[in-house]
């Protein structure tokens, strides 16, 4: 819905934008995708070089170092992201429990109908960052494990930590691969003498990655186009300042090109959020990140009602949208456009970003207007099918043919009428 200028009161602006002019890095993207393609292995060893300062003989990782690996991990961190795995594995389970084969005879001798069919071969791209992202890999591989794919291909930095392997191998993919960025993408999209070529790629990763989704999609699918990270808080009088600043800064800490906001009806509240916010980031070891975030990017806006903090909530249609009112589960029934939401004080982005179940590879930048997260449908295809007995030829033969000859489709037409003859004749 509409909302007037008057209804919004900015009481801590955003200073920039996330949308960013690429020519230049688009162009760089698009030199690593034709060497890739064209000259395979040779091309990602160099530009595994020159961009990870790393020289592989072998990019996979083969079955022994997997099992070295993973028993070199921290057992609390190993049990941490089993626990991770185990909890997404489950709400996966449930969603593709949900999506059900469909056959149905429409007419007397009409029957329609559809397969769910799990995609064959899958790419996940694990990306490396500042920190080791455990759950990264979880989110990629096992919903994909779940839909039935065929082959799970994962690619992550050689740079990424070594416990980023185990948890690849934990969740399930079957060959990994130490290549990373935009070279990554290509060899995954294209296919090399080492990597085979994938049929949809998964994943977020820097801006030189999504630049490269972007412009294999076609050759192969993609899950998105991820920006940078988002979190937003509609709030009435019942939000908690305090809780409220923590979740943002939690979430600004990944980037400084983060989005955070707070969104509400109450002055006092969004006043003394600011003011928590500031004071939170004098002892934050992450302030250096989180506290840019903030500044660029942070907004708080006050609107003048309820419809009016919906309304701008649903134009942002933020990532992560934390719900904090008297009510939390009356606001969310209101609320549209969002990647995913989190009704009440205790449902923090936190616990779904690592081990909730729920995945956090959600969609940014406004696309939730018209996209949800990734999940388990995403690995699936659902195709239709059809089959006709006489009385089915029957029904629709005839406005077929006629339609076919008001468009001038006189092959169209012959094909309808032929069966229409043929089923006069009983064959």
């Amino acid at each position: 819905m509409p909302i007037s200028d008057e209804a919004l009161t900015f009481l801590k602006p955003a200073h920039r934008n996330s949308f960013q002019d690429n020519d230049a890095l688009a162009d760089t993207v698009k030199a690593v995708l034709e060497n890739v393609r064209g000259r395979g292995d040779a091309a990602v060893r160099e530009y595994s070089q020159a961009f990870d300062k790393s020289d592989l003989e072998r990019f996979e990782v083969s079955a022994e170092e997997r099992t070295a690996i993973v028993s070199r991990m921290d057992q609390a961190a190993r049990d941490d992201a089993e626990f991770a795995i185990a909890r997404v594995r489950d709400f996966a389970e449930r969603q593709r429990a949900t999506m059900l084969p469909l056959e149905a005879e429409v007419l007397p001798g009409l029957h329609l109908g559809h397969r769910v069919i799990p995609i064959e071969r899958v790419g996940a791209y694990v990306p490396g960052g500042r920190y080791p992202l455990l759950s990264a890999p979880v989110m990629t591989i096992v919903p994909a494990r779940v839909a039935g794919c065929d082959e799970i291909v994962a690619c992550l930095p050689p740079t990424a930590h070594p416990d980023m392997v185990a948890v690849c191998h934990l969740s399930g993919a079957d060959r990994i691969f130490r290549i990373g960025g935009a070279q990554a993408i290509a060899a995954m999209a294209y296919g090399t003498e080492s990597v085979p070529a994938v049929d949809k790629i998964f994943g977020p990763g820097n801006a030189y990655v999504n630049e490269a989704k972007r412009q294999v999609f076609g050759t192969v699918g993609i899950d998105q186009l991820a920006g940078p990270s988002e979190i937003y808080v509609v709030a009435d009088h019942a939000g908690n300042a305090e809780m409220i600043a923590t979740d943002l800064l939690a979430q600004a800490e990944h980037d400084v090109m983060t989005r955070v906001g707070l969104i509400t009806t109450d002055r006092a509240l969004a006043e003394a959020t600011i003011v928590e916010v500031e004071r939170q980031l004098t002892d934050l070891p992450t302030a250096g990140i989180a506290g840019q975030a903030w500044r660029d990017y942070g907004e708080v806006v006050l609107c003048a009602n309820e419809a009016a903090m919906l309304a701008y909530s649903d134009r942002i249609a933020a990532e992560h949208l934390q719900v904090h009112t008297a009510d939390p589960h009356a606001t969310a029934r209101k609320l549209r456009n969002y990647g995913s939401l989190f009704i009440g004080p205790l449902a923090s982005v936190v616990y779904s970003d690592k081990c909730c179940g729920t995945n956090h590879t959600l969609p940014t930048l406004g696309t939730g207007r018209y996209t949800g997260g990734l999940w388990v449908g995403s690995y699936l295809k659902v195709c239709t099918h059809q089959w006709l007995e006489p009385q089915g030829v029957a029904a629709v033969a005839p406005p077929a043919v006629q339609q076919s000859a008001r468009e001038g489709l006189e092959g169209h037409r012959r094909a309808a009428a032929f069966r229409a003859g043929h089923n006069r004749l009983g064959l």
